[in-house]
Formats: structure tokens, sequence, C-alpha cells
């Protein structure tokens, strides 16, 4: 049971029925957390344990095991039945209980006193890039501030209601290492788990997983309204505050706030992190209507805010669009006419503090797959002059179009239509596929000329979204925008496409922004170390010309930086150098690697003869001509050799070790890939090393430069000498002249400081000898 000392019951009272239970709510503040909780007491004759969170006490009815606790005890509980959770976390958070309103943000309210009040960080917008920017500021110390159109829409599903998939896998795991919250929400929410490419290796496999919407929106908002030093504001950001830049610092500009969109509310805070994800200027399409916004059902955002980064900070932006499918009735479609597509036996978690997922393996939900017909294509095209969202130039996501660009560029093919639910209890589907802007009398048609939705019936029409973006190549590696200081990017304000692309950027510009906020190096994370790192890279060094897509094939060294080894490569960098990633989950990889390194040693221990491996293992095909000796790690890398069979053969060296099993596996298949990459990955860390300064004069630099060099140099101005080799139009010649230039130039550095190191020595030297000598 945790200790908490109650300051002060803010409210209590009796909320109705449900079931023959009567429920109540009572809301406290803890001085433990520094944050209002919520206290959940199901009144009846049981409680069952299940989660704990922060301030949030859930109980539900059960056999009764323990004492009865009063009304408003703080007991060791967790999560609770569906029906509780979706009550608690989306019937409160929509404010139906209006005391609700007044606990969780007084300031949604009443905003002027935030006028005085200085944050360290201030996020904007409330959807993956920004909840994850926010939750990571906080975790590192910093004050945030979180600012949303609308409370209940954090952690919203804009589009599809699933999670990962190849390249998107990785991400999620990565962001999950660093103690990020998408990994768990989709433990938590997820119907639907999968491991794409399996027949692929296990560095290009794709965990991936359909959610339940509610669910993973509940889990969003639980985690961030229980997290110490946020605070969250319902608000419309018009403009950013900026002043002149900290001269010991580059940039021209610095920011120091937000103003909000009615005018009169000014709230200071020492970095930003704009997240407004395709609100940006965002406007909505369907058929030939157009209006302001960037997700229906919502407001649009501010246009002073794409003005203040235009024309007040100078920075160059752009046009993309995206769009999504209309959601179908699911009782309107007949499912027996698509192919049944079953989930996983045995669901794989992303979260690498989870062992099992939320959903049993039983009560997942099947997807179905069909396919277009020629009547789909006849439809398009007949509707083209009633669309105007793809008549237009502006780019859209390339590896995700929509129905009408897909029947346009390959004529006379059938597409894939997926059929996903979209939760438990909801009775629509997803048409992953299906993506469309065209007129909803239209959408209608189209969707009726594919065999299991001839009767179906459209609950929302599909509509594309076309949004403002910040060129990339104007950030720095830690996602800050390089002329203005303290201000930072992430998700579709940089040109990117998907939830994970989004939280990735998310989480390390909150971190970054944290770190800026309380005077600490912002840090960066190498493409050789991390798939996030390959993502920030590609776009502050190369840009993007359509919305971009993280892909395995992105990756140099993808064998090393697979969805099984996330948490050993990036957790212990996040605890003790990012400071993002919490005690308990550092010392659990601590853990794992220690445990992984013992088992390596045992493997390798095991030296056998080919014929004494065949005795051991009769039913594996070693070849006995060979006459070298061979570990129990050579063993491992054979296809049909499990790490199972090694134990059980060798049960004292290595039975402790089977919750590793897998994870040894594919440790072994790749460590003769690894261990080539070695070389290349040191080369590529020496020149991510070699600084190239920001103000540098590239039109004067006296190095053998073409004109075209030069000015792609200056246009992008990369941070390091890596980074100016991934440039499109950068020849190996002028790498290599550049590269002497870095070396030159830091000798020279390297010699100054030792003299005036040898300077200050004799001035120290003189001094001693002075003041030995008679007064």
């Amino acid at each position: 049971m945790p200790e908490v000392r109650e300051r002060r019951t803010v409210s209590s009272w009796q909320e109705g029925t449900s079931n023959s239970n009567n429920y109540s709510l009572q809301s406290r503040y803890t001085e433990e957390h520094l944050s209002v909780g919520i206290t959940w007491t199901l009144k009846a004759d049981g409680l069952q344990q299940h989660k704990t969170t922060p301030g949030v006490t859930l109980v539900r009815n059960r056999k009764l095991r323990s004492s009865s606790p009063k009304l408003g005890d703080w007991i060791n509980v967790g999560w609770p039945d569906d029906a509780i959770l979706r009550w608690c976390a989306s019937h409160m958070l929509r404010k139906k209980l209006p005391f609700l309103h007044s606990l969780l943000s007084p300031v949604s309210r009443h905003v002027g006193h935030l006028a005085g009040h200085q944050y360290d960080v201030i996020v904007v917008g409330g959807g993956h890039a920004g909840t994850e920017a926010a939750a990571a500021a906080a975790r590192v110390g910093a004050e945030t501030l979180l600012i949303t159109q609308k409370i209940h829409t954090i952690g919203a599903l804009s589009c599809n209601p699933s999670l990962g998939g190849v390249g998107k896998g990785q991400l999620v795991k990565e962001v999950d290492a660093l103690d990020g919250l998408c990994g768990r929400a989709g433990d938590w929410a997820g119907i639907h788990f999968s491991i794409l490419n399996r027949r692929k290796g296990p560095a290009v496999w794709g965990p991936r997983a359909q959610l339940d919407r509610q669910r993973y929106r509940d889990f969003i908002q639980s985690e961030l309204l229980s997290t110490p030093r946020l605070t969250v504001l319902e608000g419309s950001v018009e403009e950013l505050l900026v002043t002149e830049p900290n001269p010991e610092e580059p940039g021209h500009h610095r920011v120091t706030g937000i103003r909000l969109a009615n005018g009169s509310h000014a709230i200071s805070a020492r970095s930003v992190v704009l997240t407004t994800g395709t609100f940006l200027s965002g406007s909505l399409f369907v058929g030939q209507t157009t209006s302001p916004g960037g997700r229906i059902g919502d407001a649009p955002s501010s246009p002073g805010l794409s003005h203040t980064l235009r024309e007040r900070l100078g920075l160059r932006t752009g046009r993309l669009r995206t769009g999504t499918p209309p959601r179908i009735v699911k009782d309107s479609v007949d499912l027996s006419l698509a192919k049944l597509h079953l989930p996983d036996s045995h669901p794989t978690p992303f979260s690498f503090l989870n062992t099992h997922t939320h959903c049993k393996p039983e009560e997942q939900l099947p997807c179905y797959l069909t396919f277009t017909t020629p009547g789909v294509e006849r439809v398009v095209r007949e509707s083209l002059q009633l669309n105007c969202h793809i008549q237009q130039d502006t780019k859209g996501p390339r590896y995700c179009p929509s129905i009408e660009s897909r029947v346009l560029r390959f004529p006379g093919r059938s597409h894939q239509v997926w059929l996903e639910p979209e939760g438990v209890t909801s009775d629509l589907l997803y048409p992953q596929g299906l993506s469309m802007t065209m007129p909803p009398d239209i959408q209608l048609r189209l969707i009726r000329e594919i065999p299991p939705m001839r009767r179906a019936e459209i609950h929302t029409p599909g509509y594309g979204v076309q949004y403002d973006f910040v060129c990339p190549t104007q950030l720095s590696p830690a996602l800050q925008v390089k002329s203005t200081q303290g201000l930072f990017l992430a998700g579709q304000i940089n040109g990117t496409t998907g939830y994970e692309e989004a939280a990735a950027q998310g989480l390390w510009a909150g971190a970054n922004a944290a770190r800026w906020a309380l005077s600490m190096p912002t840090v960066t994370l190498s493409r050789t170390e991390s798939y996030i790192g390959v993502l920030i890279d590609d776009l502050v060094s190369r840009g993007v010309t359509e919305p971009y897509r993280m892909f395995t094939s992105r990756a140099e060294f993808r064998t090393s930086l697979r969805p099984d080894n996330a948490d050993l490569r990036l957790t212990p960098k996040g605890f003790e150098e990012v400071g993002c990633v919490s005690s308990v989950r550092y010392q659990e990889s601590l853990r794992v690697r220690n445990s992984l390194q013992d088992a390596l040693t045992a493997l390798q221990a095991l030296f056998l003869s080919t014929s004494s491996w065949k005795k051991k293992l009769p039913s594996v095909p070693i070849s006995e001509t060979k006459s070298t000796l061979l570990t129990g790690l050579d063993l491992l890398q054979y296809n049909d050799v499990t790490f199972e069979m090694l134990a059980s053969a060798f049960p004292e060296s290595l039975s402790s070790y089977m919750e590793f099993a897998q994870r040894l596996k594919i440790e072994a298949v790749y460590k003769p890939h690894c261990d080539l990459n070695k070389k290349e990955i040191e080369r590529i860390q020496r020149e991510e090393n070699m600084s190239l300064p920001q103000d540098i004069d590239y039109f004067s630099l006296p190095v053998s430069l073409s004109d075209e060099v030069r000015e792609i140099l200056d246009r992008v101005r990369p941070s390091t000498l890596g980074a100016a080799t991934r440039l499109e139009g950068i020849t190996p010649a002028a790498v290599v002249n550049l590269l002497n230039y870095v070396r030159v130039t830091e000798k020279k550095k390297e010699t100054h400081r030792n003299q005036r190191h040898q300077e200050a020595q004799r001035d120290e030297e003189l001094c001693a000898n002075s003041a030995s000598l008679p007064q």
C-alpha cells in the first residue's frame, strides 16, 4: 500500500449505479506526487487488485479477499475492466463531470494567472509528437505546459487504428526504450498483434498491432494527467513570443513563450516545442468543398502561428497533403467474402517492461483482406472533376497514397484493401487502402464496387488535408531551429507522416527542449545507434519533398539496430546522458544486459568437436568433416538449433538463461554481421564527431569547392562532417577537401589551446616564484 500524505479532499459524490454496483469518485491532491489525482472506488462486496498509477486508483467488484477499504482510501490496485476505465478516463476527461474540469485545469477556464508563471517548456499540440514531447520534458525535470485545443482528444488516433509495422515497429521499440508512452499504450490497447516480415531475418521484423481507439486514448490521457511537473491547458496558440538572441549562442532570435489565440494571454517559457500536426494552416477537402482545419470535427488552428514562422523567423515552409478513408458500418459488410487474417497466437508486446499484452490471445480480433475491382477504377475516373484535392500539385504520401492516386499511377491493377477493427466494442471498420477525398455520395458508390461491401454504409466519409510544414534542413540534430534559440519542432511540421515517426521526434525534441531550458547541453542520436537517429539525420541533412516514412532500408546498420536490442542500445543512454529514463527501467536494462553477457560467455565456454556436438544434438545436421572446435555460440548460429536445445544438453550452464532464449538466438545469428559493421560504424562516428561551425562562411572558405557545393552547404548548414557527406549533390572530392579543412582547423585550435595552457602554466610558475621571494 503506497504511503500518501493527503493535503485536502477537493470533492466527493455518488455517481448513479451500474450493474447494481454503486460507484463513487473522490479526488485528492497528494503531496507525494504534487499533482491532482482521482480516487475511484467501487462500493460493493469486494475488490480486485490490478495496476498502480500515481494519482489514480481504480477498483472493481470481486469476491472480498481483504478488509474493505474506506471511501477514498489509497490502495495498491491497477487497471480496471474496460467499462470502468472507459467511464473514468473518457467520460470524465470529456468534462461531463463538471468537477473534473476545475480539477484538471483551472487554467483551462482561468488562464490569466499563467501570465506571470515561467514554464521551462511549452509543448503546442496533443497528438503523438506532443504527448511524447510533454512527457519526456517532464521526465527530464522541466516544468512543462502542454497546450491542446481539446483535452479529450489527447492521444486520439486521427487516422488508422494501428501502431508499428516494418521500420515503424523499430521506432516504437526505441521510443519505449527511452521510457516513452506509445509502446506501453499499444500493449494496453492492442486487439490484434502480429510480427510482419517473419519470413525474413529478425533484424527487419516489424512488430505491429491493431488498436482499440478508446483504450489507446484512455491510456495516454491517464499517463499524462498523472505525470509530475506536467500541466495540461485547453487553448489555441496565436503566435510565438520572440526576442533578441543570447549573443553567446548561435541564432538570430530567441523564443520566450507563446500568446494564446484570444490575444490577451501570454505565457512565458524558456523553450517551446511545436507539434502542430496537420493543423498548421490546415485545410480540409471533401469533393469540391474546402474548409479550414486539421482534423474533421476540430476547430482550425490560428493563422498567426504560420505567419510568425514565415515572416517573423524567416523559416522556409512548404505544403504537404494526406488523407483518411471513410469509416464503414461493420454490420453492413459481408466479411465472409473477404479473406480472414488471424493475429499471432502469442502476442509480442512492444514494451520491454511488459511480458504480455492486456488483450489475451484468444480475445484478439481478426482482420480481413479484400481487393478493388475494375468498377473502383471506373468510379475514380468518372469523378475526377469533382475532386479538387487530387487535382492539386501538393505532394502526398507515396507509401500510403489515396485510392485515386493508386488508380491513376497504376491503371488496370487490383489493389489490396484491409478491413480492420476499430475497437473491441466498436461497430466500425477501417478500410486500410481506401483513403479518398471525392464527394460522400461518390465514396459510397466506390466502396460498393468491392464485393464484401456491396451493401456497405458509411458512418463518416473520407477526407483530405493540406497543411504547412517547415523545411527540416533548418533544424539541428537536436530538432532545434538553428536560427531560433529555444524553438524545437517535431512531427508532421517537419514533413513526416505516421504516428511512430511523430512520437520518436516528439520524445527527442521534448527531452532536448527540457535540457535547453535547464541549461544543459542538447544531445544527439547517431544513425549508427538508432532508427530515431536515422530518421532525424535524414530530415535535417536531406530534407523532404514528400511526407517521410520510415523503412528498415533507410538504416545502413539495420542488423545492429534490431527491435530486440533497442533497450540495450538506448536505455543506458537515456538514463545516463539524456535523463529521460526512470531508474526502474534503467536497472532492468542493466539486469538484462548483464544476463545476456553472462549467457553469451557461457555459450562461448562450451568448446566441443563436431563429433561431440553430433552426439549431444543428433537431430542437427552438423558436418563431421570439420576438424575445428565449435562453441555453443557457433552452434546457435545454425538454423535448426535453438537455445532451448542447448539448454537441455547443458542444463547446469544454460538453464538459468531461458527467459532470454529468443534474444540469444538473434544475437548469435547476427554476431558475424555486427562484427563486420564495426569498422564502418566507427568511421561514421568519427566523422560525426567532427563538428562544422554554424557561422562558417562557405562562400569564402579557402577550400576547393564548386559553387554548387558551396550553395548546398550554405543552405543546409550541416552540423557535422558526417551530415555533410549525406547531402545530395556533395561529391566525394568535396568531402575530402572539407575533411582536410576540418582537420587543419582542429589542429590549429589544438595548437592554440596548448599554447594558452603553457602560458597559463608559466604564469603560475612566475606567481609561485614571486611568492617565495623574501619581502
